[in-house]
């Protein structure tokens, strides 16, 4: 959706009879920082770093916040050169979107207290109850895998490298790696080809993880527009969606259904999709359609009161939804960052809401007031 630079920004809309009351997670794009935001749309905390450029941020029950990101001395990608020889894997995965270096878990005032450096890890993270942290690392694909592969395209006279696919790498706290998943073996070259619009450097994308209480992992492999289970116990997929175009954040809800960001061709949804049936049985959409569009990155987060948090990615759009498609709030983000480009930056990969008795924020601080001279400056304050 596009967007006005005069546009109204942070909290625009809140009608407390519909709300989930909490506090709301985000990291805005090419910026330091991340915020936790109230339900006035104030900010009440907030994360600054140095260490990584931020990504995206999850937070645990501790407090403590689990942020990812890339090294702020990497240097810039390689160039785009289609018709000389491609660079090498490590310099390659570097101008992919989504890469990082670097998981990292802070404190609440933002004390590192645990670092996870993979130079092929890339968008999302899980953490198990037992430590372990699941995170998607890409792989070059064997050889003969890469010549099966159907679709994408290449620039006139490119010489592709090696396609990319996708491992889930489960580590443990000490960083010893226990379970290694080859997410490519489980897909199938032709029957999940590369979208057709999309350039042949990766296969599958995977952009977004979850874990059900069973183990089942659910993710999204953006590039190959699929949604996939994998079962727990027989290590197979299990449920395959491929209703949806460059979908983002596969979520599993208490009922077994899985909910998924689907960033659309010319406009967005959320959509629940149950593994049982393969149908879509519940969708929001935009009234008009194509006034809710986000072209990549972008999530929806389900609630425990039914309600979905929705993030409009590119647009910095945040807000929460009932299941009848009524919205309850809606904040639009003020902090504007440049990127490595230089072009003016206001999107959000994803963001989270959590419950307002959610135990990281026992006993903690979380008045606005502290934070008056920075709410002032970006117009969250009167």
């Amino acid at each position: 959706m596009g967007w006005s630079v005069d546009r109204a920004v942070g909290l625009t809309l809140h009608r407390p009879g519909l709300s989930t009351k909490g506090y709301t997670l985000v990291t805005p794009a090419a910026g330091r920082h991340a915020y936790l935001i109230d339900m006035g749309g104030r900010v009440v905390h907030r994360w600054t770093f140095s260490h990584i450029k931020p990504g995206y941020g999850r937070l645990a029950a501790n407090g403590n916040l689990l942020m990812t990101g890339s090294d702020p001395n990497l240097g810039d990608p390689p160039p785009d050169e289609p018709t000389r020889p491609p660079p090498p894997f490590e310099r390659h995965v570097t101008r992919l979107g989504g890469y990082h270096t670097t998981l990292l878990e802070v404190d609440w005032d933002g004390n590192i207290v645990w670092e996870y450096v993979n130079r092929a890890q890339h968008h999302d993270f899980h953490r198990f109850e037992n430590g372990n942290t699941l995170v998607p690392e890409w792989v070059e694909l064997p050889e003969d895998l890469h010549r099966k592969v159907r679709g994408g395209y290449a620039k006139p006279r490119e010489q592709l490298p090696r396609l990319i696919g996708d491992d889930l790498v489960e580590i443990t706290p000490d960083f010893k790696e226990v379970r290694r998943i080859h997410t490519w073996k489980l897909l199938d070259p032709v029957k999940d080809p590369i979208d057709r619009a999309t350039r042949r450097w990766e296969w599958t994308h995977i952009n977004g993880i979850d874990v059900n209480a069973k183990g089942d992992i659910v993710f999204s492999a953006r590039n190959a527009d699929r949604v996939a289970v994998i079962d727990a116990g027989t290590g197979e997929i299990t449920f395959k969606l491929d209703k949806t175009h460059g979908q983002h954040n596969p979520s599993w809800l208490p009922n077994g259904n899985i909910m998924v960001f689907d960033n659309g061709y010319a406009s967005s949804q959320v959509v629940e999709a149950d593994p049982a049936t393969g149908k879509i049985v519940w969708s929001y959409r935009g009234s008009p359609p194509n006034q809710f569009f986000s072209g990549h990155i972008s999530g929806a987060s389900p609630l425990a009161s039914g309600n979905v948090v929705v993030c409009e990615g590119t647009s910095g759009r945040v807000f929460e939804i009932t299941r009848r498609g009524e919205v309850a709030w809606e904040w639009v983000n003020p902090f504007t960052n440049t990127d490595a480009r230089g072009n003016l930056s206001i999107s959000i990969y994803r963001a989270h809401r959590y419950d307002a008795d959610h135990a990281a924020f026992k006993d903690r601080d979380l008045d606005p007031k502290r934070w008056a001279n920075l709410n002032r400056l970006h117009g969250l304050m009167d």
